[in-house]
């Protein structure tokens, strides 16, 4: 995936212009050690509901000043390094953004991402 692609896509979009002050972007990628750091990350095996994801996002784009919302999470065997998880959120003032942002990370996370870790 190409983030700044992904954004110029939306540029593009009739109202952009008018309605949005902020994007927040987020690339989340596969640690090299566990999230307590008491051991080695070999690999990560990714199972997004994509179904999920896709509604959680379009529930979201409801919130007063969202514009829009798009998820995408990489699937299969990952490695240290590589892209697991993009966000991407566009409204309209910061207060708004913020928000639906952190609250986006955690649901699609919680609710739409099965990770596990292989260690060493």
């Amino acid at each position: 995936m190409d983030i700044s692609k992904k954004i110029a896509e939306i540029k593009q979009e009739p109202g952009f212009k008018e309605h949005v002050g902020m994007v927040l972007v987020h690339n989340g990628i596969v640690r090299g050690t566990s999230r307590d750091g008491s051991k080695t990350v070999l690999s990560v095996y990714v199972k997004p509901d994509r179904l999920k994801m896709q509604a959680i996002c379009k529930e979201m784009e409801q919130r007063p000043g969202i514009f829009r919302i798009f998820a995408h999470a990489n699937e299969g065997e990952l490695f240290p390094g590589d892209d697991l998880l993009y966000l991407f959120v566009a409204g309209d003032i910061r207060e708004n953004v913020k928000a639906t942002f952190a609250e986006l990370l955690d649901r699609i996370k919680s609710e739409s991402v099965m990770k596990q870790e292989i260690t060493k």
